[in-house]
């Protein structure tokens, strides 16, 4: 049967964060491995309300076809939010509503990406991007990020090198480091993107979702007609509503809007119109505020536990918001053998091989923080800190 299968899909492995997502079901697990925001915070109540009104104001057309741009108002309201809080002005036009940040990706490939070119991503990077760009089968290369950053002089060589078509970053709270761009290093990226007329690909689900500092400038406000922009309200509302958004100059998105339309026509218009009027009735802010208040107490009492029951030879770093933390073991301990470890100790992580191109048996992983008490994060860390302390 093999023969009835394109040569994309046959190489292209299955989400390894998904497969994980699968043990974790098992409530006797504690699960550091989702990407996950935590349900208990969901607005569900007003997000009933919301739908509510949709169907009392405009059932028929919220269930009928609509233009692949999308929701002209909500593409407002996002335009009027970058512009208030953000400082970027964008214009809902050249805004495209799309089935999550995800479908935004596979536009992204499908419109740019012949087999064969070179692209650049960050090291480690996040495995959704991965997956979604190997499908078109490009040569992907790998910058590696240090705590302020990619590395500026590596990043210039492989430009210089690869001459790849476009950068793909998450700047805010990276997936999977948690690290975030400072402001002089998203200068000098912006600097070398224009002078080797590049497109960088700022993905930024995490954004608003900062506990401590100050918020950076975005490559969108640095570097706009470079800049192909991808937001979301799955990790600030609810990502089972698969509402996200690209936002690029007209000359870019005319082509994704191409792509777009020949992926699904339009994505839903229901979680459109709901998340319209749930922002129209409610403080957005004040929902984000009391989130990251959530989150931070679970990142602090994350931090202190591995303080507390891991070696001292495992090094974590340090996150300013967004929903993980990215640990190092000592040089040649694999944490993918660690695995199958911790979950015999009833305990899940996710090993950094995923987030890499062409390496193995990496001494990385990623913890998440959001979907846990303080008190179960205690519990979970202690039991997968005796089995790094058994087994390094």
């Amino acid at each position: 049967m093999d023969r009835h299968f394109s040569n994309r899909i046959s190489n292209v492995p299955k989400s390894f964060i998904r497969e994980i997502l699968k043990v974790g079901s098992d409530p006797a697990v504690i699960s550091f491995a989702g990407g996950l925001p935590n349900k208990d915070y969901f607005p569900v109540k007003e997000l009933q309300a919301a739908a509510n009104l949709v169907f009392q104001k405009s059932g028929k057309e919220a269930l009928q076809y609509t233009c692949s741009e999308g929701l002209l108002g909500l593409r407002h309201l996002i335009s009027d939010h970058y512009k208030t809080k953000k400082q970027v002005s964008i214009d809902p036009e050249n805004i495209l509503m799309t089935t999550g940040s995800q479908q935004a990706l596979d536009l992204i490939g499908k419109t740019f990406i012949n087999e064969g070119d070179e692209i650049l991503i960050e090291e480690p990077g996040y495995l959704g991007a991965i997956q979604a760009f190997s499908l078109y089968q490009p040569n992907i290369n790998t910058v590696p990020l240090l705590e302020d950053g990619v590395d500026i002089v590596e990043f210039k060589k492989i430009i210089a090198e690869k001459k790849p078509k476009f950068f793909y970053t998450v700047p805010n709270f990276q997936n999977p480091s948690g690290l975030t761009y400072s402001e002089e290093k998203r200068k000098a990226v912006a600097e070398i993107i224009v002078a080797n007329d590049m497109i960088l690909v700022e993905d930024d689900p995490y954004g608003d979702l900062r506990f401590e500092g100050t918020h950076k400038s975005l490559f969108k406000k640095l570097i706009p007609d470079n800049t192909i922009y991808l937001g979301s309200f799955s990790k600030i509302i609810s990502p089972g509503l698969r509402v996200g958004w690209v936002a690029a100059a007209a000359k870019l998105m005319d082509r994704i809007l191409v792509a777009k339309q020949a992926s699904d026509l339009h994505s839903t218009f229901l979680s459109q119109m709901m998340i319209y009027e749930y922002l129209i009735a409610n403080d957005l802010d004040a929902h984000i505020n009391k989130v990251c208040k959530v989150y931070n107490e679970q990142r602090l009492a994350m931090l202190a536990a591995i303080e507390e029951h891991f070696p001292k030879s495992v090094s974590v770093t340090k996150v300013e918001g967004g929903l993980f933390l990215w640990l190092t073991l000592p040089e040649g301990v694999a944490a993918k053998k660690l695995f199958e470890l911790a979950i015999s100790q009833k305990v899940a992580f996710v090993p950094g091989d995923p987030f890499y191109v062409g390496k193995t048996n990496v001494n990385t992983f990623r913890l998440n923080f959001s979907c846990a008490t303080k008190e179960t994060i205690d519990i979970g860390i202690k039991r997968l800190g005796h089995v790094i302390g058994s087994n390094i």
